[in-house]
């Protein structure tokens, strides 16, 4: 695979002030950096999640876009939004992949590395 010099960067935190852990209900808000270190300016056309919880259940998440967006990214340029998930467990972990057009018509998939979504001060 190519590389179409597109980084991408995750945070996550857990949402204390939406979450109801007797009734298995876990949030967090994740925030995302897609830095466009290439030649050419993309645009973001779909979203595909895999949100795993610690009992090993998968939701898949797919669909246009981020946040009601299809952004364009230009050379040099950053993309930044924050988005929430709901698990059944205090651990989870979330990864996935971003399908782009360049400018040129393009069509690639950029990978979402796995990142943990955790309760603070808890041992896993």
């Amino acid at each position: 695979m190519l590389d179409e010099g597109i980084d991408i960067k995750v945070t996550s935190r857990y949402l204390k002030e939406h979450s109801d852990p007797p009734n298995r209900r876990f949030a967090f808000a994740y925030s995302v950096d897609i830095v466009n270190r290439g030649d050419v300016g993309v645009k973001l056309i779909n979203r595909h999640w895999q949100i795993r919880d610690d009992n090993n259940h998968v939701e898949e998440v797919k669909g246009e876009g981020v946040v009601g967006q299809q952004p364009v990214i230009e050379p040099g340029q950053t993309f930044h939004y924050t988005s929430g998930a709901i698990i059944a467990t205090e651990f989870g972990t979330m990864q996935g992949s971003y399908e782009m057009v360049r400018q040129d018509g393009v069509k690639f998939e950029t990978p979402i590395p796995a990142f943990l979504l955790s309760r603070p001060y808890t041992v896993h």
